[in-house]
């Protein structure tokens, strides 16, 4: 499917991206469900499921065309869980082996918290909350990767090259991120400068996260491999954390930035040998 009009092509996703985006402001503002017994805001992401199955069925385009197919499923999550453990081994060892060497490292806990990039807030054990950080987290990555790695790319890629595709779809994902340090900077959390370094800091780590996932959907042909490695990358922050003498997940960044370093390296280098063998055939 090819939306022959320009004009007509970026109208519908920029109308697609700010209702999703209105609903995500009004839920940090208003509904702020995550900072509630259910520690995700996730209701914007249940809307922005049904925007994503309405405009597919609007444009006639299946599932399989979105990055949804069924050839490839369990190969493409298991590739992605592994990506994510052994990079998140790596960044957890890093984080443990530094407190270690300064004298404060006491444990690593398992228990089900509200993430936030800076810091994690709350401190759950029962079971119903290990399933409704699976839940939220599984809603995350059907709303996130198929509008930004599905819907927004295939809607482009009759027009544009898929890198220029790549880079608007990450960007937008990156904008996406804002809704955090605005909320934060309203409730006077934070001065003006802060948030807006904050801000920053959220733009470029999520632009660069966002573009490693639209470089294994092109890798893989779906969004299956993506999808598990958000999954695990979220999933992992918010229930296994490390305690030292001065505090919890104090550095969380650290570890989430050598996690995600080390992750989007290893995935350019794939992409750049496979388009060199691409090239050379």
């Amino acid at each position: 499917m090819v939306i022959k009009s320009k004009s007509r092509l970026w109208s519908l996703i920029f109308l697609i991206y700010s209702l999703c985006f209105a609903c995500r402001i009004f839920e940090y503002l208003v509904l702020r469900t995550d900072q509630t017994f259910w520690g995700e805001a996730f209701i914007h992401k249940l809307v922005g499921i049904a925007v994503l199955f309405l405009v597919s069925k609007g444009y006639k385009l299946s599932l399989s065309e979105l990055g949804f197919s069924r050839k490839g499923c369990w190969n493409g999550i298991s590739k992605g869980l592994v990506l994510g453990i052994l990079t998140f081994a790596l960044a957890y060892a890093a984080e443990v082996g530094l407190f270690i060497s300064q004298g404060r490292f006491e444990s690593l806990e398992i228990f089900v918290s509200a993430f936030a990039v800076d810091k994690n807030v709350g401190r759950e054990s029962g079971l119903i909350f290990f399933l409704i950080c699976i839940a939220g987290n599984v809603i995350n990555v059907l709303m996130e990767e198929g509008m930004f790695r599905g819907l927004f790319p295939k809607l482009l890629e009759g027009s544009y090259p898929f890198i220029r595709v790549a880079v608007f779809s990450s960007l937008l994902f990156g904008f996406w991120h804002l809704a955090g340090p605005l909320r934060n900077y309203l409730d006077g959390e934070m001065t003006g400068g802060g948030a807006a370094l904050y801000s920053i800091m959220m733009v470029v780590t999520s632009f660069l996260v966002g573009f490693k996932f639209v470089l294994l959907t092109k890798l893989t042909g779906s969004l299956y491999m993506a999808m598990a490695n958000h999954f695990f990358n979220d999933f992992i922050v918010n229930v296994l954390h490390v305690t030292s003498q001065t505090g919890t997940d104090q550095l969380m960044f650290m570890r989430i930035s050598i996690a995600q370093g080390f992750s989007f390296v290893l995935v350019l280098i794939w992409y750049l040998l496979e388009r060199r063998k691409a090239s050379s055939r």
